[in-house]
């Protein structure tokens, strides 16, 4: 969710129900170098916690300092990242490439748990392993436990199939039966019926919803009432959705001045259009949007269609 999870969407995400939520990843050898868009990506405001401060890297005398710079934004807990696919991250020795390194990923756990001292819990992401002669999820979610890891999260999906069908459910009920420790499941969770589904299969304690928000957070509040009493509720009314899509290019540009923001929400209103009539052409349109003021104008010509 890396250049998805920021601020604005958190900041929804929590308002619809969500019950914590995690920043975007974090360079720990940006941070010990003092990488001032590094540090950033590490505020955190009210209105987005309980909130995770997530970290990746691949050396671990960086992580201390990574810690130290996180704790001073008093993050609910610190999540180390050993799962993302991307080659930018698993190409050059983290995210899911520690996965066929069980002793450095030890060896990170280790030194983040002893930086964080107990101020605050240090949990881990793992992917079902790095290929199919590779499925070690199970092997690697003992470790992190012994190395003192609070809780795990785990997708079911080998770094192989990136984002790719299907998800491997039995892997992440094979962790939940190895460890004593929580554990988070996740993976094309995007509704209610699926929230269910991934707790009822895997006996796992809480459930992880990321690329389901994408353009719907309010996929939060229908889980949770799915959940509670099997409740569906129905997708926002057109008007409604659109008024969000508003909301949410607004905070981008108030958090990140109007130039960045107008640019990095095309992708989110992109999010927003899909299914709706015309939607194609309107999402052809925003990849191009200059201000707010287009975005608006588009959105008035999806209620007209809609």
């Amino acid at each position: 969710m890396a250049g998805v999870a920021d601020r604005a969407l958190r900041e929804l995400c929590m308002e619809a129900g969500a019950a914590f939520c995690c920043g975007e990843m974090v360079s720990a050898m940006g941070i010990y170098c003092g990488d001032r868009k590094s540090a950033q990506l590490m505020e955190l405001h009210e209105a987005e916690q309980p909130c995770g401060i997530q970290l990746f890297g691949k050396e671990p005398h960086t992580f201390p300092k990574a810690v130290e710079a996180a704790l001073k934004n008093a993050p609910a807990f610190i999540d180390l990242n050993m799962g993302c696919p991307a080659h930018k991250v698993a190409g050059h020795g983290g995210g899911a490439a520690l996965m066929k390194l069980p002793a450095l990923a030890r060896q990170i756990v280790e030194e983040t748990v002893k930086a964080a001292a107990g101020a605050v819990p240090v949990s881990v992401k793992l992917r079902a392993g790095w290929d199919a002669d590779s499925v070690n999820a199970v092997e690697l979610a003992q470790i992190c436990e012994q190395a003192g890891a609070a809780w795990l999260t785990i997708h079911g999906r080998l770094r192989s199939q990136m984002y790719a069908p299907p998800v491997n459910l039995d892997i992440i009920r094979e962790v939940k039966q190895s460890v004593r420790i929580p554990v988070v499941g996740n993976g094309d969770v995007a509704d209610g019926p699926s929230a269910r589904a991934m707790l009822e299969r895997t006996g796992c304690d809480a459930v992880m919803i990321a690329r389901g928000a994408m353009g719907r957070p309010w996929v939060f509040a229908q889980a949770a009432a799915y959940l509670k009493d099997g409740t569906c509720l129905p997708e926002p009314p057109i008007e409604e959705r659109l008024n969000v899509m508003l909301r949410h290019v607004r905070l981008l540009c108030e958090y990140k001045g109007g130039r960045v923001g107008i640019r990095e929400a095309r992708k989110h209103a992109a999010w927003y259009l899909r299914g709706l009539r015309g939607g194609a052409g309107l999402r052809r349109a925003v990849v191009s949007i200059e201000s707010i003021a287009e975005l608006e104008a588009i959105a008035e010509q999806c209620l007209e269609l809609c």
